[in-house]
């Protein structure tokens, strides 16, 4: 997805973190490392941290959590009984 760029080594492990908790039904640690994802992405941002390729293309993929995380919790979920 990402193509060919530097990839910043702290955001793609709580990429994995993300992805590995969405992927086994964790929603609500999903939703807690999107928050802290984002919160580093900006850190970094307005630190100079990253190029403008990755602000491009991190942003995007916060776009892409929060639109596939909407209504991502337990609380939303139906009971398989109902």
């Amino acid at each position: 997805m990402f193509g060919h760029f530097k990839k910043n080594k702290e955001l793609e492990v709580m990429i994995m973190s993300i992805d590995s908790n969405a992927a086994n039904n964790y929603k609500d640690a999903a939703q807690e490392d999107l928050k802290e994802f984002e919160n580093k992405y900006n850190e970094l941002k307005n630190n100079g941290k990253l190029s403008e390729k990755q602000i491009t293309l991190y942003g995007q993929k916060i776009n892409e959590y929060k639109k596939d995380m909407q209504e991502f919790t337990h609380k939303d979920q139906k009971p398989y009984w109902s």
